[in-house]
């Protein structure tokens, strides 16, 4: 009978007499639980948590999160034009916010646009007040990591997808908001930290996940199939993203954004 060596050992570069199988995502040193510090990046330690430049692990053409602040200005000038004004979560406003927001009826008659123009509505003052404050932290952490042409890729088919959850768990309701769409900023960045052998609920963007699905499920007037659906959508952009990387193939990210954008789109008429 045959016996292998085992594995040699690491020590934290802070403390040598301490054993881990962790090591910084930005530099990779060795780092026990007291020199881990979460990141939606992975666990890094004290130095690069301290750090501005954030990791990098697909390909970057920005630093600013430009598209991020476009995306929460243009939410921001709809949310004020379609007079839906209250403090509250509870739909109003104006004939335009009917127009634009999303129902299977009106998408069945051909209505196609609310797929899009609801996922930039909000329903209140404290809706749009958590999605703004949750898509400017997503997207300064992603947004510089992915580059903005894939950032606002990865956003779009999100929001599709949140847009076809809505329509198949509720296809009656009338439903508004970027929470689709943010909730595929974390399943693509939780994608990726799978990836590269961190544990997603050990980090920010785990539990980000996990409390915001739990609150779907407990408040009321929350679309949990918008929520579930860009969940998944995300998921799937940030597998097409880390599949074009590792073939060296930069084209392929955005053709698996368009075609999982149709695949949204067909699923959403077809259960209208």
């Amino acid at each position: 009978m045959s016996t292998s060596a085992e594995p040699a050992t690491q020590t934290c570069y802070r403390h040598p007499s301490r054993e881990t199988a962790v090591n910084c995502s930005s530099c990779g040193r060795p780092i026990c639980p007291d020199c881990m510090t979460p990141t939606p990046v992975g666990m890094r330690c004290p130095e690069c948590s301290r750090q501005r430049t954030k990791t990098r692990s697909l390909a970057s053409t920005t630093t600013e999160p430009r598209a991020t602040v476009a995306i929460i200005a243009i939410c921001v000038l709809a949310f004020l034009v379609t007079g839906n004004l209250g403090a509250g979560t509870s739909a109003g406003g104006n004939t335009l916010f009917r127009d634009l927001a999303l129902d299977g009826p009106d998408v069945a008659a051909g209505d196609w646009w609310r797929l899009a123009t609801s996922g930039f509505l909000h329903a209140g003052l404290l809706h749009i007040a958590f999605n703004m404050y949750l898509l400017w932290i997503l997207g300064r952490m992603l947004e510089p990591a992915l580059g903005t042409p894939r950032f606002v890729a990865l956003y779009l088919t999100a929001l599709l997808w949140g847009a076809f959850g809505a329509i198949a768990v509720q296809p009656d309701a009338l439903t508004v908001g970027a929470s689709g769409a943010i909730f595929g900023l974390m399943g693509a960045a939780a994608v990726d930290l799978r990836s590269r052998g961190y544990n997603p609920l050990q980090t920010d963007i785990g539990l980000l996940i996990v409390f915001n699905l739990g609150l779907s499920f407990v408040l009321s007037n929350v679309s949990v199939g918008g929520h579930i659906g860009g969940l998944v959508g995300g998921a799937l952009v940030g597998a097409v993203f880390l599949l074009a990387d590792r073939r060296h193939l930069p084209w392929l990210a955005y053709a698996g954004c368009v075609v999982l954008a149709a695949v949204a789109v067909a699923g959403a008429f077809s259960v209208a």
